[in-house]
């Protein structure tokens, strides 16, 4: 008798990646003072396809860039993306694709698509500064979906805003 061997199908995204990311960092104004931020990626999969995200990363001078929506696994990433625009006239719609690269958490926007998401100093493109290694459970899940950010990408998606 001939034994098959099975080979083991690759690790969705959506379960891969799921969790809360973050990195405590000191951070400074252009005045010389410093502060402490905290850069957090939240990833909660809503279906077999689709996952929340939320990225609220933290830049020099106080700036920041702030993105809650729905993305969809491709292959090993996760990606968000703009069916339409609803602000910014003239600017590409935003596509952010979620994945690891070695060992940290890469957000990128590839040609900056997401700027309007972003303050001066802001940017997620080539975003790779959060260890993969902070990846926690998110233990405060009830929190989180009752949120306005959550139900409000919720509903974009489901109304056919984002892919």
């Amino acid at each position: 008798m001939a034994l098959a061997t099975i080979a083991a199908a690759p690790a969705s995204p959506l379960t891969s990646l799921a969790g809360r990311y973050s990195k405590h960092f000191q951070n400074g104004f252009i005045d010389g003072s410093k502060y402490w931020s905290d850069d957090v990626v939240e990833i909660v999969p809503v279906d077999a396809t689709h996952a929340y995200v939320r990225a609220d990363l933290q830049f020099y001078n106080g700036h920041q860039c702030s993105l809650t929506g729905v993305a969809k696994a491709v292959g090993n990433t996760l990606v968000y993306r703009e069916k339409e625009i609803t602000a910014y006239e003239g600017r590409q719609p935003c596509t952010l694709t979620v994945s690891i690269k070695g060992k940290s958490l890469l957000l990128d926007d590839g040609e900056g698509t997401c700027k309007a998401y972003c303050g001066a100093r802001g940017t997620f493109s080539g975003f790779d500064f959060i260890p993969s290694s902070s990846k926690r459970p998110i233990t405060y899940m009830a929190r989180l979906k009752g949120s306005e950010e959550y139900k409000g990408a919720i509903e974009d998606w489901k109304a056919g805003k984002t892919e």
